[in-house]
């Protein structure tokens, strides 16, 4: 039986959550081998010669560890009904070997849905600190949750409703010395578009995924799933985010590849500062096939000498055509020169 529901989050409330262990080098190089192996996170000495200057998480791999400890010290005694998306995430501080986190969370406001009243919305903004009391991420999200006694709330009033962008431009082919996400940041096209790959979710790694970083019992157990608005089992937001990740980096990797054998310099990577307007609209299920795409919405010079900042808009869609994940994300990109 929860212990937490909707009433109980009051807007304003502040809650601290510690984490139990060390963050190691292993698990973030494990992490990193499945899902972004990019080589600050998986390569000391590569590491320190990148923007981040020494070995650290993928950021994906961050939202993960703050997934899992929001679940272990207080979402599995809440009656949530999972998260349609994510508003923002900014990741401020590397996360690094040897760090311990820490998570404050702050309720933001809340309201019950106008379509089911046995359900409220709660918006909460989520930091997560190291041992020093450094932010390392910051993250906004609405979580959905059960509420207790449907039909006897007094709402909140409503919080000021944001327009969710749209960032899908038209679609430019690549021309001349353009390689969407393997080339320098003079050579990247605004409206440039490119099909990533495909992942097929099967109940083995969406339940394996869950075990590690997100075991609400929607993601690890068909019997509980079935009792779900879910329906059934399906995998975990963050599970989808991180292939997506994989597919960037894989792509990435095998065009610079093709380039490098043609004799052409490619650029090294840079990370990501982070992303917004994260969005599942619908559920993965097992047997489903995603196709993850991404395109060229933006590029700007930085204050980072020799460094540019490419902004994208990123898509999965499953078997049947249907949008199944969305986000704004940006990346660091090499200037020629620099």
């Amino acid at each position: 039986m929860p212990e937490f529901y909707y009433e109980d989050f009051v807007p304003g409330s502040v809650a601290e959550f510690h984490g139990g262990h060390d963050i190691t080098k292993d698990e973030i190089v494990r992490f990193a081998q499945a899902y972004d192996p990019q080589p600050f996170h998986l390569d000391e000495e590569a590491a320190r010669h990148s923007l981040l200057g020494g070995l650290c998480a993928s950021g994906w791999h961050t939202c993960c560890l703050a997934m899992r400890l929001n679940y272990d010290t207080w979402l599995d005694r809440t009656a949530s009904l999972g998260a349609p998306g994510i508003d923002e995430v900014r990741w401020e501080k590397p996360l690094r070997p040897g760090d311990r986190l820490t998570l404050r969370r702050t309720i933001l406001h809340k309201r019950v849905s106008r379509n089911r009243p046995d359900m409220g919305l709660v918006a909460m903004e989520i930091d997560v600190l190291n041992q020093r009391g450094e932010t390392i991420m910051r993250q906004k999200h609405t979580q959905l949750i059960e509420v207790r006694e449907p039909g006897r709330i007094v709402d909140e009033p409503p919080a000021p409703k944001v327009p969710h962008p749209t960032h899908a431009l038209p679609h430019v082919e690549a021309t001349g010395r353009a390689r969407p996400f393997a080339g320098w940041f003079e050579d990247l096209q605004v409206g440039a578009f490119i099909e990533l790959g495909r992942e097929t979710f099967t109940k083995e790694n969406i339940v394996a995924f869950a075990r590690d970083y997100d075991p609400q019992r929607f993601h690890l157990d068909e019997a509980e799933a079935a009792k779900t608005h879910f329906g059934k089992l399906a995998a975990s937001g963050w599970q989808t985010a991180a292939l997506w990740m994989r597919n960037v980096v894989t792509t990435r990797d095998r065009v610079q590849g093709e380039l490098r054998e043609q004799g052409i310099e490619t650029p090294q990577g840079g990370p990501s500062p982070g992303f917004m307007h994260l969005r599942w609209p619908r559920p993965v299920f097992v047997g489903d096939t995603v196709t993850y795409a991404t395109q060229i919405i933006d590029k700007r010079p930085t204050s980072k000498p020799g460094w540019g900042l490419v902004f994208n808009h990123n898509t999965g869609v499953n078997q049947n055509g249907e949008l199944v994940y969305e986000f704004r994300g940006s990346g660091f990109i090499r200037m020629r020169g620099g």
